[in-house]
């Protein structure tokens, strides 16, 4: 039977904002699936019940006294633990900071609270984010909802599971090789890594770096839109971000597939692939090209060694963010952050410049295809899920991995791109698990993209085998 919980985000607000659904109604309904399936997921690490409760009151109140309503208003929103939520325990996933409260809000959570959101749910993710999948020494090891014993890839896993189970109707992610595509595509959902600086990011150490953005994600497109509306725009902190239309990003209108034309990739023309990856890709690809003008596959050309790029911009990243930890507290750092900091600090000036350099002739090289095209399709993942306690897998089709975080090219070379990315759920594998695409569009027309998405969606829904999956509920809260 379907919950309250189990609603799209965008009809909550409306039953919200009509006096149909009471914002405290809502609340329960969330916690008590929460309490049915976390335990066997381990999704929600830390949570306030009691101030979410006063927040529903409060929300209720305003909708009864007529108050102007914002987008998100009485939602209750899970918030990544990299992000600091005022009077929340916020641990990045670290020992360092186990029992840190913060005192001030990150600022995607202020927007989100001034949107009339309730941010008082934290998702797991990794120590700092690292590694690409969801375990940290802190609360341990998110599972995935379609199969607790794998993973739900990382580092947004605990948002993605979250969402898949409806134990929020929306969550917030963040993304630098694939931290927020890679757990959509796991988990069945939908996840958005848009241009850097469009959802800004006031408290970044590396702020002219575009490769690190903050992005939502949601059981839907129109969710997610509406997600995305309420932290975007532009903040004189962040020297990438700029003015928005809000209207135009809240609610999205489905786009004619017929008029476009589109580029499909299996690997990006260099990132490893899984052979059953690639089966599944073709098969998915091949129900619904027939939906666009023009259907081509077509690599993008990404030049000169780009994990070798993506590697060393990464390793100076890490650099800045966590060389004194792992100088002055080595023993609380965990092995993927001080692995990425030892590997860092080999590289010279001139490994620099040479990856900054070929960084620049990617952008360039895809902004020029991408005036060709009006959309991209990639399949969102190497590899299908995996044992949760393994960090990565350790080979690709009987080959070993260049390096630990290899196995997710196929979203870190679109992350070098610079362009936003859409990762849309496509049904699933012979072993029930979710498959995922990616759907890039073009820089700053997130509008757009989301259009083309919400467009494919609707078309995929209706595509025997390519439809949004759902996870057995009834198993999870039993086991």
């Amino acid at each position: 039977m379907t919950e309250l919980c189990d609603l799209p985000a965008v009809d909550l607000v409306n039953k919200i904002a009509g006096r149909e659904v009471s914002p405290v109604e809502l609340l329960d309904s969330c916690l008590s699936r929460i309490d049915a399936v976390n335990p066997s997921l381990n999704a929600i690490v830390a949570q306030d019940v009691e101030a979410a409760r006063r927040g529903a009151l409060a929300a209720e109140k305003a909708v009864k006294e007529g108050e102007s309503l914002g987008l998100l208003h009485g939602l209750p929103v899970g918030i990544k633990d990299l992000n600091e939520t005022a009077g929340l325990r916020t641990t990045y996933g670290s020992e360092l900071f186990a029992e840190n409260v913060p005192a001030q809000d990150a600022l995607n959570v202020a927007r989100v609270r001034e949107a009339g959101g309730l941010p008082w749910f934290k998702t797991n993710t990794p120590e700092f984010g690292a590694g690409a999948n969801t375990r940290n020494a802190v609360y341990g090891a998110t599972g995935n909802p379609f199969d607790p014993a794998l993973t739900c890839a990382g580092s947004s896993g605990g948002s993605a599971v979250a969402l898949a189970t409806s134990m929020l109707p929306l969550c917030n992610g963040s993304d630098l090789g694939g931290s927020l595509r890679s757990p959509a595509a796991y988990c069945g959902i939908v996840g958005l890594r848009p241009t850097a600086g469009l959802v800004p990011k006031e408290g970044s150490l590396t702020a002219y770096s575009p490769l690190s953005v903050e992005g939502p994600m949601g059981r839907s497109v129109s969710d997610l839109a509406l997600l995305l509306a309420a932290m975007a725009g532009e903040d004189p902190r962040d020297p990438l971000s700029r003015p928005i239309d809000r209207d135009a990003l809240a609610r999205p209108q489905a786009a004619d597939l017929s008029g476009l034309s589109v580029a499909f990739s299996e690997d990006l023309g260099f990132a490893p692939i899984d052979e059953q990856v690639r089966k599944l890709f073709r098969e998915r690809s091949g129900a619904f090209r027939h939906l666009f003008r023009d259907a081509m596959d077509r690599d993008p050309e990404m030049g000169e060694n780009p994990d070798r790029v993506f590697e060393v911009l990464r390793g100076v990243g890490f650099l800045a963010a966590h060389l004194e930890k792992v100088r002055k507290t080595p023993e609380k750092v965990g092995p993927n952050v001080t692995a990425n900091v030892e590997l860092g600090l080999t590289y010279s000036a001139e490994d620099v410049a040479w990856a900054q350099t070929r960084h620049s002739d990617i952008f360039r090289r895809f902004l020029a295809m991408m005036d060709e095209v009006d959309v991209l399709i990639t399949p969102a993942a190497s590899v299908q899920p995996f044992d949760k306690n393994e960090w990565y897998p350790r080979e690709i089709n009987g080959k070993p991995l260049q390096s630990y975080i290899n196995w997710v090219a196929i979203a870190y070379g679109l992350t070098l791109t610079g362009h936003p990315v859409l990762c849309l759920p496509c049904g699933t594998d012979e072993n029930g698990l979710p498959f995922g695409i990616q759907v890039v569009g073009r820089r700053f027309e997130e509008a757009k993209l989301l259009s083309v998405g919400l467009a494919l969606e609707q078309a995929l829904g209706g595509i025997a085998g390519c439809a949004r999956p759902l996870p057995n509920l009834a198993r999870l809260s039993a086991a």
